[in-house]
């Protein structure tokens, strides 16, 4: 059933990541005074606290959680742990006082920087120039920098949008 080929759900983009909280509101003046993220309007119907943010075409929801208290502490910044990753390289942490750490990828002389830090609630984040890497598919797919692949989705996206000059020529958008 798996055979790690094609779009079997048809997916587009990624939407956006849950974070469950201890404090959603010292959680939100961190993602939106650190990473530039801004809130954004959230279902009503909801029966609990959180904050939705969105900015760079993701959305970040925050969750209080039920039991701040049980919530596992993180002290030491591991880059092997899971985390999400922004395109960036502004090194403003130190003046900030975030704690992070540096690496760098090395790869047929091509060279990544990456800083890891953590959220107020130990979540790790990276910043990198992670568009240094070229994306290369194990099979079928030509080789594309980050960028490009972005770029491609965009420029297909403007192609295929209906237009007033489509319809009257009886063209169809792409599929």
């Amino acid at each position: 059933m798996l055979n790690g080929k094609g779009n079997p759900l048809n997916l587009t983009s990624m939407n956006h990541i849950s974070i469950v909280c201890q404090s959603v509101e010292r959680s939100l003046e961190f993602y939106q005074n650190v990473l530039g993220f801004f809130s954004i309007k959230r279902p009503g119907s909801f029966h609990f606290d959180g904050a939705w943010l969105f900015s760079y075409g993701i959305g970040i929801h925050l969750l209080q959680s039920e039991d701040p208290e049980k919530m596992p502490k993180k002290s030491k910044i591991n880059p092997k742990d899971n985390h999400i990753s922004f395109q960036a390289m502004e090194k403003k942490l130190k003046e900030m006082d975030i704690e992070y750490v540096q690496a760098t990828v090395k790869e047929g002389g091509i060279y990544v920087d990456q800083l890891f830090f953590h959220d107020p609630d130990g979540f790790m984040i990276e910043i990198c120039n992670c568009d240094n890497l070229p994306v290369i598919p194990l099979a079928g797919e030509p080789i594309r920098a980050c960028s490009r692949i972005k770029q491609h989705q965009q420029q297909h996206m403007v192609q295929c949008a209906p237009s007033p000059l489509r319809a009257k020529n009886n063209h169809l958008p792409c599929a």
